[in-house]
């Protein structure tokens, strides 16, 4: 069985909500309106897929070890990407989150960097369903190791 990462709990307030959807232009009152959202069957403001999504980044501070290899020494890590991101479970407001990382497919990209391709569960506290499932991939270039 692989090993897994498991992140810190992060609290989604309606404040972090706000604040994206100011910075994001996107207003939609699912996000803003407590009063109007209460209305709607998801009985309240939910965050934005694409907040949630963005805690990946200190997911993955909290949870990943650093990548180690006998001959190389990571010179510089990139975001590279998703192969796959699907938001299955709204995120209310007040919501814990988390992620629990797979441990990553690696490939070599040329001679000096790799590809690593963590699946991720983002999960909610108390549900059933994660709030998302995607394959994340990160850029790592390599430096030789000092002989």
């Amino acid at each position: 069985m692989a090993d897994t990462y498991t992140s810190d709990w992060v609290e989604v307030t309606q404040d972090a909500i706000t604040r994206f959807a100011n910075l994001t232009d996107d207003q939609q009152y699912i996000h803003t309106d407590p009063a109007a959202a209460a209305k709607t069957p998801l009985g309240g403001t939910i965050a934005h897929g694409f907040l949630t999504l963005s805690f990946l980044t200190s997911f993955s501070v909290s949870a990943l070890p650093p990548w180690d290899h006998p001959e190389y020494d990571v010179a510089m890590s990139m975001n590279y990407g998703f192969d796959k991101v699907r938001f299955l479970e709204p995120v209310r407001s007040g919501s814990r989150v988390r992620a629990v990382f797979a441990t990553p497919d690696w490939r070599m990209k040329g001679e000096a960097a790799v590809v690593l391709n963590y699946a991720v569960t983002v999960e909610i506290e108390g549900a059933e369903r994660p709030a998302i499932v995607c394959d994340w991939l990160f850029l790592l270039h390599l430096m030789k190791k000092a002989s």
